[in-house]
């Protein structure tokens, strides 16, 4: 089963690739290490071999539309949550989908706001910056998105109205090769999703 779930994220992959007109990275990635090794920070793998952050397609649970970052990115417009959003992202640590105390307190306010907007609905991206493999790096944006989903869950959030999407490192905030640009894109974005018309 999960066999053929990763050929789906990989067809899928590919098809938004081709569809979206993406030109392949030109970032060298690392290759995954032997099994057995570690791919945690501190762990037995160098700097730059160290998995964690990467490429990815898009695995999504929800097919309705939305103004989501590819959206935005087809549009000509920047992926970023305006300032003025009520929904604010949250951020993650190097290879890592733990909630920190700030992500939680953001989680908590986007909750506030969802609990008053009752008939909202929401879309959940996980993002991660350019370094690791493709595979790793889907898995883990979606892990990121699926921990906040959890969280507002467990904050009374109704689970369907809530639905997810990794997009690796796809659709990332900011494109410099450093630590202060990679933590932006470290993040789970919260997308409001337009109400369907009443048929």
């Amino acid at each position: 089963m999960l066999d053929f779930r990763m050929a789906c994220y990989a067809i899928m992959a590919i098809f938004i690739l081709l569809a979206g007109g993406c030109a392949p990275s030109t970032v060298t990635k690392p290759d995954l290490p032997p099994a057995g090794s570690t791919g945690s920070e501190g762990g037995a793998l160098g700097k730059d071999q160290q998995l964690g952050e990467g490429r990815g397609g898009t695995t999504r649970e929800s097919n309705a539309p939305s103004t989501s970052s590819l959206d935005q990115l087809k549009a000509g417009k920047p992926p970023v949550t305006p300032s003025s959003s009520p929904l604010k992202d949250i951020f993650f640590d190097f290879d890592s989908y733990d909630i920190s105390g700030d992500a939680r307190d953001t989680l908590r306010s986007n909750a506030d706001w969802l609990k008053s907007n009752s008939s909202a609905r929401i879309e959940i991206e996980g993002h991660c910056d350019e370094r690791g493999t493709s595979e790793y790096n889907l898995a883990l944006g979606a892990k990121r998105a699926q921990t906040a989903k959890d969280y507002l869950v467990s904050l009374g959030i109704s689970v369907e109205r809530i639905s997810t999407i990794s997009y690796g490192e796809e659709i990332p905030m900011c494109t410099e090769a450093n630590e202060s640009c990679w933590r932006q894109n470290r993040r789970a974005r919260f997308v409001a999703i337009p109400s369907r018309p009443a048929s």
